[in-house]
């Protein structure tokens, strides 16, 4: 079925259901897995947050990055106690949408499938956050697997 899962995952309430989405899928399917993180710098990339804060982009980079990989340890040992083989891998950019970064990760580790979370937004809100699950659907190649969120009533 599938060999190699990757999870894209971003320490929101959504990381403890798609993780158990991804762990149940590997199990399944004797597959290997790769658990991402993408690190967003765009914001930190624009030249007036550069220009206020000049000392403190790169040091706040580095603490994203090290955030990042205690975040991603901690999963990694997750899934090895399930019996899962994982590896973890931090995506980062100053350009990319978040969604072209797990695109681009997908394709280069050979992913069967894509593993994310889904928030449910909906209206007005999701126009201003954007949604990587949607742009995912729009431009990626592969498989694509959206575990949702629980949605608050209206």
């Amino acid at each position: 079925m599938y060999r190699k899962i990757m999870v894209g995952v971003d320490q929101s309430f959504m990381t403890s259901q798609v993780m158990r989405a991804a762990i149940a899928l590997a199990r399944v399917s004797d597959a290997r897995l790769a658990i991402c993180h993408a690190i967003d710098e765009t914001l930190l990339a624009q030249r007036e947050v550069a220009m206020m804060l000049p000392n403190s982009v790169g040091k706040t980079e580095a603490r994203m990055r090290l955030g990042a990989q205690g975040f991603l340890a901690g999963l990694q040992q997750e899934a090895r106690a399930a019996g899962i083989d994982a590896e973890i891998r931090i995506v980062e950019s100053e350009e990319k949408h978040v969604s072209d970064m797990l695109i681009e990760a997908a394709s280069d580790w050979q992913a069967d499938l894509l593993v994310v979370g889904t928030h449910g937004r909906r209206g007005i809100e999701r126009f201003f956050v954007g949604s990587v699950a949607e742009r995912l659907v729009r431009k990626g190649s592969t498989s694509l697997l959206l575990v949702r969120g629980e949605q608050e009533e209206a």
